[in-house]
């Protein structure tokens, strides 16, 4: 009997054992259960992008990302630096939404290369907040040539590379560099075949790696074997001996140039005869801005024979512009009026004896005919005195960078990151 208790004594503590052994495996799963890793929701947005097409304004986009309505209202009511009148077709806009909600939570828009644009929800009815956000920009000073061939776009198209410069900021590139020698090279006329530029820019790079035209900083433009220099300075451009490259005239009163007739004889395609053509005729589309070359007083605004509608600008030393066969006039144009060199005073057109749209300009000195594309046009003011010291040293810096000693094409370059004097 005493063998049989202690036998069955043992089966129970074991069986015990088990049970205890069994509670403690179940607690413990469920403890492990309790202590699993939570559940991450990774698609919780639904986003996409929205570009603004022609003929569609902010309402339109907005609208497809279920702001409408009091949302609507909030939303425009939270704007500041948004403006819907500069909003230009193309532009893209980022919209995120929470899953399964009707309205953008948020929506931004890149306005301008360094500035985006976050229009952010709040929750309930606290309306919209606006956010702007700053886009860095790296300046690097670059350097390039081209040799030109047909016109000044085709050569830096050529000679840049997307990888230098977009399509888009090279034709910036070849605006820039007809806008600093104005006064100094028409790039309708005396470039030819085989003349080369060489340009130093500041070239603004991006996290994302985009590239954009910054400025000019030295440039050297060959016409006809004749070196042309520009260096930036206190906020003008200079020669390599100092003086600026602002004169009296400018060399061309279009700034979309493309010449369609040369001065002298030519035969004229609505008389249909030989004859002195006593200025040059600039090709252009209909209602292309005209510019006053030079300041001046307006002594003729009116129709004028085979001119039709003809300007005449009086200036300084006896010299005479004319401007013919405009479409119209300048607002605000009239006889006796003033006008600042570069100012818009009319608008290419076909009128009088005229097959197409073009610029007819002339330039009188003394009442004769002269050739407008002439050199002479005033010698522009020097660097000043107490500063010419200080522009030496910076020309011979950008001179050094503009004519490195291996010339090597292709001459695509980069001359390191530094502050411009300007």
């Amino acid at each position: 009997m005493a063998w049989r208790a202690r036998h069955y004594g043992a089966v129970g503590a074991l069986a015990a054992g088990m049970l205890a052994w069994g509670a403690h495996e179940a607690w413990s799963s469920r403890d492990r259960a309790l202590t699993a890793p939570p559940i991450v929701v990774t698609q919780a947005y639904d986003t996409w992008a929205d570009t603004l097409t022609r003929n569609e304004m902010l309402a339109d986009v907005l609208e497809r990302a279920g702001v409408t309505g009091r949302e609507y209202v909030a939303f425009m009511k939270a704007k500041q630096t948004l403006n819907p009148r500069r909003l230009r077709p193309g532009l893209v806009f980022h919209v995120r939404r929470v899953r399964g909600t009707p309205v953008a939570d948020r929506i931004g828009v890149r306005t301008e290369p360094d500035k985006r644009i976050w229009m952010k929800r709040l929750g309930g009815d606290s309306g919209w907040r606006e956010v702007v956000e700053g886009i860095p920009w790296i300046t690097e000073r670059m350097r390039t040539t081209a040799v030109i061939e047909t016109n000044l776009y085709d050569a830096l198209d050529r000679a840049v590379p997307d990888s230098f410069l977009p399509s888009r900021e090279r034709v910036l590139l070849a605006w820039a560099i007809a806008d600093v020698y104005d006064w100094e090279v028409d790039f309708s006329r005396d470039i030819r075949p085989g003349d080369n530029v060489a340009v130093v820019i500041e070239r603004l790079g991006s996290e994302a790696g985009e590239r954009r035209f910054g400025r000019i900083l030295a440039a050297r433009v060959d016409v006809a074997g004749s070196p042309s220099y520009a260096f930036t300075f206190e906020g003008h451009y200079y020669d390599d001996k100092g003086a600026s490259l602002r004169r009296a005239f400018l060399r061309a009163p279009l700034q979309f140039r493309r010449v369609s007739s040369r001065f002298g004889g030519r035969y004229h395609p609505v008389l249909r005869r030989w004859r002195a053509h006593q200025g040059t005729d600039y090709a252009a589309a209909w209602g292309t801005p005209v510019r006053a070359t030079a300041a001046g007083v307006v002594t003729k605004a009116g129709r004028e024979g085979g001119y039709g509608n003809l300007i005449e600008v009086r200036h300084a030393n006896g010299v005479r512009t004319r401007y013919g066969h405009l479409s119209r006039f300048a607002k605000g144009l009239h006889v006796g009026r003033r006008v600042d060199q570069g100012e818009t005073i009319g608008y290419v057109g076909s009128t009088g004896l005229s097959t197409g749209p073009h610029l007819h300009y002339e330039f009188l000195v003394n009442g004769r005919p002269t050739n407008p594309q002439r050199k002479d046009a005033g010698a522009g003011d020097p660097v000043p005195r107490k500063l010419k010291r200080a522009f030496d040293t910076w020309r011979t810096q950008l001179l050094a960078e503009l004519e490195p000693r291996d010339q090597s094409p292709p001459a695509l370059t980069a001359s390191g990151v530094a502050a411009a004097r300007d």
